[in-house]
């Protein structure tokens, strides 16, 4: 069975065939009949085609005549309208139908190689509009702006710039004219200088301002009237280009894709590479609207590309953070960095120091002086592999790393051996792991860093620090619980005896709830132990002990030790083993409050995995008081963050998410006009982000009467689970719906963290 078609291949070439078979979209080349006179079968690759059009009648579906109309622009420069049916997107390209009946052609099919351009055939206004960016009134003021702006004379431009009357203008023009006794034609500007009114200077900037003024869009017009900002605007042309809409901030660049274009190209596109393989390549832009950046760039790097839109100001600090800075010197990099007084504990070194090791150790204490001041949790040193590998300086702030700095190869062991000098580590030893801490002092407070190297490949050692200032514990209303888990939590925290974990994955803040727990239950009439690895947070009252697993000081010696101290409430930093498991809950079923934590993902998960553990049933189920899993999600940035009204459907996926039954149960917002949630902006506060700080989510099981039983009974964890929300618990992605209904987060931000 034959098919007459018509291939339009990537190199302009056109031609009349016949297909052979059906046309399958999941595969990479179709059989042709290229000539019907030849009647020779031929195998054409789809990547050499822009698109295959199947002839016929052309028949709208009624399904689609409600669809949104797209232009698709061709390698070739040919543009089509067409319908694009929902589900016929694959991976080599998808399906149009043509708009126009009178086409010959019912199907089209564009390869994804052969397409320069898609756009929906909507103006920006319209999609700003429909976005709820703005109003029909600030559209309407724009596009007369616009007109104006086009139509402004270069006279009337003179008169404003030069704050001149425009009938002083106007007197002067026809005063020159009436001594213009040859009647030749000449320019306002020429007739105004003549008069004496401006110079020439002042005449050429009022044309290069009507001729900018003629170019101006309406995204602009708006931006400059403060109606919408760059974001909106790119967001915008993204949707109406069919592009993706990115954050540079929360992007790392592949170094294939680094390497693949020159700092000069990047400089004059203004565009970042982000990933790259051998035969296609993704780019962020912030001008959608120019199709020469992919024509440029293909005939460039001869492959595919997609372009994505990001900011202006987050491409530019890309490039500085991953090009400029990579061929700065130390001397540059010291620059504007902050190298206030602080006092270093440690030993006193040679004072044979010379000026290369002054820049090392400037160097090194800018870096933890300012990863403290941005709220940084940890610092990743990472030297790259190769006699001109750099060494990268990343950042962890609110959960995610951002390379800061990109010091010079000449530079990076001794960077590394430095912040080892500090921790009184072997310099020699880079064969194997080793752990430190360095403290120390600023502006009188005590800044502690956890120090872990790793050798890796290459003969290179990276190094680790977790910052742990010395800060005052939160309290329990300062935590981010919602009123019900808090109410739950102070009750069982008040029992005179039991267990309580924490669970969660590293840095989820575990440490910091039992710390906020403890502050409430600090007393004097109570004694109270705790045994951690390392403290990272002291209080008053407390009797703090650090273990030290080298010298045979575990968890399991210092939980002993303190049940011979007459305790009232023992916190464990982390039970690591069965042996400390075994020992915490004996001692909360002896008439002690015991808190410690797990790393698990569930409380539900928590219970069945000390049962399998070891743990006798009866046992556990008569000890614990509670079980709370956490997790810390980004906030939104307080300062610019923004409402909007959401579609229908947003809503419905937050409550099927959360559970329709549960979501009226708890009385959570109904779907209205007044209905809002909060999006993410960007501004100064917090680096263009949108995110500033985090909180935590919580997931609490409090150990009821059926929550007893079933553990009793061996009840799996789903069971569990189950019987727990029945008794009011409200899982991790509930809390973080509950967190996103009140404005305090996206959920983006929940689904990255929990399930």
């Amino acid at each position: 069975m034959t098919q007459p078609i018509t291939l339009k291949f990537t190199d302009g070439r056109k031609n009349d065939s016949f297909l052979i078979g059906t046309f399958n979209p999941g595969e990479d080349r179709i059989d042709v009949i290229l000539s019907e006179k030849e009647n020779k079968r031929t195998t054409i690759e789809l990547k050499d085609l822009c698109c295959v059009m199947m002839k016929g009648k052309t028949e709208i579906p009624r399904e689609l005549k409600h669809e949104e109309i797209e232009e698709v622009e061709t390698l070739d420069g040919e543009r089509y309208q067409v319908f694009i049916p929902k589900n016929n997107v694959h991976k080599r390209g998808f399906l149009g139908v043509p708009v126009k009946k009178s086409s010959p052609y019912n199907l089209i099919f564009f390869t994804i190689g052969g397409v320069r351009a898609r756009r929906r055939d909507r103006s920006l206004g319209e999609i700003l509009k429909e976005s709820g960016y703005v109003s029909d009134a600030e559209i309407d003021k724009v596009l007369i702006e616009q007109k104006r702006l086009r139509n402004l004379r270069i006279g009337e431009i003179i008169a404003e710039n030069n704050r001149l009357s425009q009938e002083t203008v106007d007197n002067a023009i026809q005063s020159v004219m009436k001594k213009n006794i040859h009647g030749k034609q000449v320019r306002v500007g020429e007739l105004l200088i003549s008069a004496g009114l401006v110079t020439r200077e002042q005449v050429q900037r009022a044309l290069e301002s009507q001729e900018a003024g003629k170019k101006k869009r309406i995204g602009t017009l708006l931006i400059e009237n403060g109606d919408i900002t760059e974001e909106q605007l790119l967001m915008a042309l993204a949707a109406k280009f069919r592009m993706k809409f990115v954050n540079l901030m929360d992007i790392v660049p592949s170094q294939a894709a680094l390497n693949v274009l020159s700092l000069a190209m990047i400089d004059r596109l203004q565009v970042m590479p982000l990933e790259a393989d051998d035969k296609s390549i993704v780019v962020a832009t912030s001008d959608p609207t120019d199709h020469t950046i992919s024509e440029i760039l293909r005939f460039n790097t001869n492959r595919k590309v997609e372009l994505v839109a990001a900011t202006s100001d987050q491409i530019t600090s890309a490039t500085e953070k991953y090009f400029h800075r990579v061929e700065e010197s130390m001397d540059e990099l010291l620059e504007g960095m902050n190298q206030g007084h602080i006092d270093i504990e440690e030993d006193l070194e040679d004072s044979q120091i010379n000026e290369s090791d002054s820049q090392v150790i400037k160097f090194v204490n800018g870096i933890l002086i300012n990863a403290y001041q941005n709220r940084a949790s940890d610092i990743h040193l990472e030297p790259r592999s190769g006699a001109r590998g750099t060494l990268q300086v990343r950042y962890r702030i609110d959960g995610d790393c951002r390379i800061e700095h990109q010091i010079p190869s000449a530079f990076k062991r001794a960077v590394i051996s430095r912040i080892k000098i500090m921790a009184n580590l072997d310099i020699a030893e880079r064969r194997k792991p080793q752990s430190g801490k360095i403290v120390l002092r600023m502006d009188r407070k005590k800044i502690e860093y956890r120090l872990e190297t790793t050798p890796t490949v290459g003969d290179q050692e990276d190094a680790v620090l977790r910052i742990l200032s010395s800060s005052r514990p939160f309290t329990l209303n300062e935590m981010g619980f919602s009123n019900k888990n808090l109410t739950k939590f102070r009750d069982i925290i008040t029992k005179p005896y039991g267990i309580i974990l924490c669970v969660g994955p590293t840095g989820s803040g575990k440490t910091t709830s039992l710390h906020s727990a403890l502050h409430h239950l600090n007393k004097p009439d109570r004694k109270i132990w705790t045994a951690e690895d390392p403290v990272e947070i002291t209080q008053e009252g407390l009797r703090q002990v650090q273990v030290n697993p080298k010298i045979g000081f575990s968890f399991q010696e210092a939980l002993r030790s303190f049940l011979r101290a007459d305790p009232d409430i023992i916190m464990i930093g982390e039970m690591r083993d069965e042996e400390t498991a075994k020992i915490a809950i004996e001692a909360s079923l002896t008439g002690h409050l015991v808190l410690s934590t797990l790393h698990t993902n569930s409380a539900p998960e928590t219970v069945v995995r000390l049962i399998e553990m070891g743990m006798d049933p009866y046992n556990f189920a008569d000890a614990l008081l509670g079980v709370l899993a956490q997790r810390l999600t980004r906030k939104l940035c307080n300062h610019c963050k923004e409402s909007y009204h959401p579609e229908k459907q947003v809503y419905d996926e937050l409550v099927s998410a959360y559970g329709e039954e549960n979501y009226a149960n708890d009385e959570l917002k109904t779907y209205s006009e007044n209905f809002f949630l909060m999006k993410r902006m960007g501004c100064k506060t917090c680096d263009k982000t949108g995110y500033l700080g985090r909180m935590a989510i919580h997931e609490l099981l409090t150990a009821t009467e059926p929550i007893k039983v079933a553990i009793k009974q061996g009840k799996s964890m789903e069971k569990i689970r189950t019987i727990a929300i029945e008794d009011g618990m409200r899982t991790l992605r509930m809390d973080g719906i509950h967190k996103v209904i009140e404005g305090h987060t996206d959920i983006d931000q929940v689904y990255r963290v929990c399930v």
